[in-house]
């Protein structure tokens, strides 16, 4: 048997190139995000289901995916094929739910085991069994996303009709009413040797069939076409038509058989007479059995699929880098909107915004009518004030900016509560904790006696810094308590800490805003890998 020439180089590059793209996250709802995600499912359903497995193996059963629309007869054909029923078929549509792979029962290994459709649990019959449709037994597999056990399934059937070295499988419907139907559908197509393509007399111009022959198309693959349920009056005729159609598509070449309407194609699921199926399963054979015909299949369609990655993966990249250029413009938005506000809390502190209200009156009552502690209490209310008002404009900034951004869909601010209240008030306390401990600690270096009173150093000091023209008077009043060395030095560290305190609050605010971007994991290094993956996989091959 002739066998693909395939280095080990080659495949190493082929395996990093799948686990880059496998790395790729689209959740952004962008403009052809959507269409990214499928190219994205696309190529690992390639990449895993065919493409590596078959340059690993390419001695394995050449393996034919029987596909089609809803009604067109793949199950019948599929039993007809293999001169047994296999798979169900019946007037019910869609019929296929759980796919079937028909082999060899000496080619029942290649199968059994997660060589190809790793993430399809493996269901089959004993070997040997000839019963229709007989009691399976079911292999678990672990899907590699994490998500507990798999749900979809593949039942594996051994006939000693097939040829030994073709595998036939007949997938659901690619226009199924079923979402999880269709993208199984598509996903079996693409770990396919051969396209069977299978279309009725009454269907053969519909969009959906055109669409997998145009894919098959685009792809290179070894393809063939099955005109079924073609009434005898107009056999000639329909099979005309679907011949220009096909010529005119650029599609003339591909090899068209057609099976006339029979009293068993109609819904009861019996057996197509030998004759009706005998050129298709003689190709099928052929292209199995001869190593130059098998050669040609199975080397058409994997080269075919390595061309075309060089033009879906810069594609893929590109949607990458869609999406990280958008998590930068909403992590823009909230690092901007914080950024102002910052300075508008330090310009409102210089006009000594904080010393209003309560606080002023306070002030203006003190030490007479207002204590040191109530002095500090009021001050560090209206400093929290201040803060809670500076995150609120901080968020209308940012949801103002996000309105314009379609990306802002797939992340949620978090909405305004008590908590951010409390975690504000939690840390000016703390702030103010550390001043009066400062005040403390200077106080202790006094030689005056009696002390200065280390409270009202505090309340002096907090007003200093927090009242702007408004507390001069504190200033000095300061500087006649402890003198004016040690006001000096008691205000340049304590107005070093104002600063580190209001960046900490804002920025713990900003931060909690930014966590369900960084959540998204968007970043700049998947687009970069893909490229640098494609480029090393173009040169080994």
């Amino acid at each position: 048997m002739v066998t693909l020439d395939v280095r080990p180089q080659l495949l190493d590059a082929l395996s990093a190139l799948r686990d880059r793209v496998a790395s790729v996250r689209l959740p952004l709802p962008l403009p052809g995000a959507p269409r990214a995600r499928q190219t994205r499912a696309e190529l690992l359903a390639q990449l895993d289901d065919y493409l590596v497995p078959r340059l690993k193996a390419p001695e394995a059963p050449l393996l034919a995916v029987v596909g089609g629309s809803t009604g067109a007869g793949k199950s019948t054909l599929v039993n007809s094929l293999v001169g047994r029923q296999v798979s169900e078929a019946g007037v019910l549509r869609p019929t296929t739910r759980t796919p079937v792979l028909v082999c060899h029962p000496d080619d029942h290994h290649w199968f059994a085991g997660m060589r190809v459709l790793p993430d399809l649990m493996r269901v089959w019959a004993p070997q040997g069994d000839e019963d229709p449709l007989p009691t399976a037994r079911k292999t678990p597999r672990k899907q590699a996303d994490g998500h507990g056990y798999a749900t979809r399934e593949v039942r594996i059937e051994t006939v000693s009709t097939l040829p030994r070295g073709l595998a036939i499988l007949d997938a659901p419907d690619i226009d199924s009413l079923v979402v999880d139907n269709r993208t199984l559908a598509a996903e079996l197509i693409c770990a396919a040797d051969v396209w069977v393509m299978v279309t009725t007399a009454s269907r053969y111009a519909d969009a959906v069939p055109w669409h997998l022959l145009r894919t098959a198309k685009q792809y290179k693959a070894t393809l063939i076409t099955v005109l079924d349920r073609v009434p005898h009056q107009v056999l000639a005729e329909v099979s005309r038509q679907y011949g220009a159609l096909l010529t005119r598509a650029g599609l003339g070449d591909v090899p068209r058989f057609t099976v006339p309407e029979l009293p068993e194609s109609a819904g009861g699921g019996g057996l197509l007479p030998a004759s009706a199926v005998a050129p298709l399963f003689a190709w099928l054979a052929h292209h199995a059995q001869d190593p130059a015909a098998r050669q040609y299949a199975v080397g058409r369609t994997a080269l075919g699929a390595l061309d075309s990655l060089g033009r879906r993966m810069p594609e893929l990249a590109s949607a990458v880098a869609a999406q990280h250029a958008a998590a930068v413009r909403l992590t823009s938005a909230v690092e901007d909107a914080y950024k102002k506000e910052g300075k508008r809390v330090r310009n409102r502190l210089d006009r000594g915004a904080v010393l209003a209200g309560d606080a002023l009156t306070r002030w203006r009552g003190y030490p007479l009518d207002t204590s040191a502690d109530e002095l500090l209490d009021s001050l560090a209310e209206s400093l929290a004030a201040l803060l809670q008002c500076a995150v609120a404009a901080a968020d209308e900034r940012i949801a103002e900016a996000w309105r314009r951004e379609p990306a802002a869909g797939a992340v949620v601010l978090p909405a305004p509560d008590r908590e951010a209240a409390e975690r504000i008030g939690m840390a000016v306390r703390r702030w103010r904790r550390v001043l009066e401990e400062l005040a403390e600690e200077e106080v202790a270096r006094q030689e005056k006696q009696p002390a200065p009173d280390p409270d009202g150093v505090a309340a002096l000091l907090v007003a200093a810094l927090l009242g702007g023209k408004r507390a001069r008077p504190a200033g000095e009043k300061l500087a006649e308590r402890i003198g004016v060395q040690a006001a000096v030095r008691l205000r340049d560290r304590g107005g070093e800490l104002v600063g580190e305190h209001l960046d900490q609050v804002l920025r713990a605010e900003r931060d909690r805003r930014l966590a369900p971007i960084e959540a998204l994991e968007v970043s700049p290094e998947p687009q970069a890998e893909l490229i640098a993956a494609l480029s090393v996989l173009q040169k080994e091959r």
